[in-house]
């Protein structure tokens, strides 16, 4: 994704273990930091590209939420995994059509530059429960302007793998003043928006009426590392990072 801007991509990881933790698994907390958004070779218009130097909005939020755990001294293992990129646009710039082999091993077909968001936490997922043994990743992202349209500009969506944390997420919202709300979560079912003839996905949807919120989501979900049995909460908040609230 960052391979055309001046400052090269880059994937910070951060640990916090304190000693009574020692020998548990640990909590990671991903996020997307495209520093800026042009919306690569898929260009954004003059008006949709103001404002995406708030397209970190994840990492921004999910390394917020580590510094305070650890000045809390909160009795859990944390990693910090945060995606850094700029989606610029030049000759060396990633394309539509291209084939990028992911961190997870994965092949995806790139349909649209604009979807590079996923792209980066993909590997951030994947980075995190390769080489930690996680029992909970929790992306953060202003992924999907759709996400607006399913959950409004105060609640960000939430895509969840186990009902019971999925309530808990809301109820963690409702107490802190950080609004969400379930978005559907259908893997079998959605997982053919993705399908390609060259390689295991695109990166992009075909129907874009058919929860597309969910299925960037789950896009993400398919790159955590095989055997992974734990549980995945992501966040789009995309509306709610733009509204102060």
């Amino acid at each position: 994704v960052g391979q055309a801007a001046r400052a090269p991509p880059r994937l910070l990881v951060m640990e916090y273990a304190p000693p009574a933790a020692a020998e548990q698994r640990c909590v990671a907390l991903v996020g997307k930091g495209i520093t800026y958004d042009t919306g690569g070779l898929s260009l954004k218009t003059r008006a949709g590209m103001c404002g995406m130097k708030h397209d970190m909005g994840g990492s921004a939020g999910v390394l917020g939420a580590f510094v305070a755990a650890v000045k809390l001294r909160v009795p859990r293992r944390l990693v910090l995994v945060l995606c850094l990129a700029e989606n610029a646009i030049g000759s060396g710039a990633f394309r539509n059509d291209d084939i990028l082999t992911m961190y997870s091993g994965k092949t995806v077909e790139v349909n649209n530059c604009d979807a590079e968001g996923r792209l980066v936490l993909a590997d951030g997922v994947a980075h995190a429960t390769r080489h930690y043994e996680c029992d909970v990743v929790l992306d953060m992202a202003t992924l999907t302007g759709a996400q607006m349209v399913a959950t409004g500009r105060k609640h960000a969506g939430i895509l969840v793998n186990e009902e019971e944390w999925e309530s808990k997420m809301v109820a963690a919202g409702m107490r802190s003043g950080d609004l969400c709300y379930p978005l559907l979560y259908a893997p079998d079912l959605l997982q053919k928006e993705f399908s390609s003839k060259v390689a295991d996905m695109k990166n992009s949807v075909k129907d874009r009426s058919n929860a597309q919120t969910s299925c960037a989501g789950h896009f993400i979900e398919r790159h955590l590392e095989e055997g992974y049995e734990g549980v995945w909460v992501h966040v789009d908040m995309a509306g709610a990072a733009g509204s102060g609230g």
